[in-house]
């Protein structure tokens, strides 16, 4: 089944009003704005009209950010976040519901860890309330998931599933599970998904400076086992730097060119152990 992305619509006139008062101001200079100011404050209904014209006029102005910000991405980014929100609230909904809890994990997941601005948290925000109201079955999702980006994009969504889910603690069982059928669904090689997840779960038992020099570490980034030899490291070295080249997921925007460069980065560090270990 393949969705249509549909861009947000642009926003009506939500500071008609202080347009209205201009207009006055232009045509009838400012007494005839003193008079309707007047009316408006001995009527009793200042304070709401200004409240209620600072609120419209606020909300137009965010809604405008996110109308143009959409416009300024590929279509490609925009599905894949798209697809991102709502495969992710699907997943939270396992137990019934998606609790307030479940929500805000989401928002700080892309506003930590994909640093997104005011503009884009209120676009993720919108999306977030679109797929909990959404009927689309997790599968169909998937399916057009599956149907519209390659194998590194399945890949960069599989992480982020995974990264997600390991931002509670204790981490939800049934959201591990959902991560290992979805990886199966997408078609990802057991080797990347057993990689993947156990480097999470690496992360979780070891505390950030054991974890930054350990060995052991630097195994589970490749996703070997501890103990493989140089030629493994070098085989294993190879097929993740293909898989997570950045130049891969470019088209889908920056902030996830961005967690491929991370990615690379982590990949390098392990090689260079490695070669430094067995060279010296």
């Amino acid at each position: 089944m393949q969705m249509r992305y549909q861009r947000q619509n642009p926003p009506g006139c939500g500071g008609c009003l202080i347009i209205a008062l201009l207009i006055i101001f232009l045509t009838g200079g400012a007494p005839a704005l003193i008079n309707v100011m007047g009316f408006i404050f001995f009527s009793g209904l200042a304070g709401v009209v200004i409240f209620f014209a600072l609120f419209l006029g606020f909300s137009y102005w965010i809604r405008r950010q996110v109308s143009t910000y959409e416009a300024s991405q590929t279509e490609s980014h925009n599905k894949f976040v798209w697809l991102l929100v709502k495969i992710l609230v699907h997943i939270a909904q396992m137990d019934g519901y998606v609790s307030r809890d479940e929500v805000q994990t989401i928002q700080r997941f892309f506003q930590q860890n994909l640093r997104y601005n005011q503009t884009q948290m209120a676009w993720v925000k919108n999306l977030i309330n679109e797929a909990t109201n959404s009927d689309e079955s997790l599968e169909d999702l998937l399916q057009d998931f599956k149907n519209s980006f390659a194998y590194e994009p399945r890949l960069i969504l599989l992480e982020l599933i995974y990264q997600i889910a390991y931002t509670k603690d204790p981490v939800p069982e049934n959201e591990l599970e959902a991560a290992r059928k979805i990886a199966i669904f997408l078609e990802i090689s057991d080797y990347d998904a057993r990689t993947i997840e156990s480097r999470y779960q690496y992360r979780r038992t070891q505390t950030a400076a054991d974890s930054l020099q350990s060995e052991a570490h630097y195994y589970a980034l490749l996703g070997l086992e501890q103990g493989a030899d140089m030629e493994r490291i070098k085989k294993a070295y190879r097929q993740l730097s293909m898989k997570y080249h950045p130049d891969k997921v470019r088209h889908l925007g920056d902030e996830f060119r961005g967690v491929a460069e991370e990615k690379m980065k982590e990949i390098n560090a392990a090689y260079d152990f490695f070669k430094k270990k067995n060279n010296g």
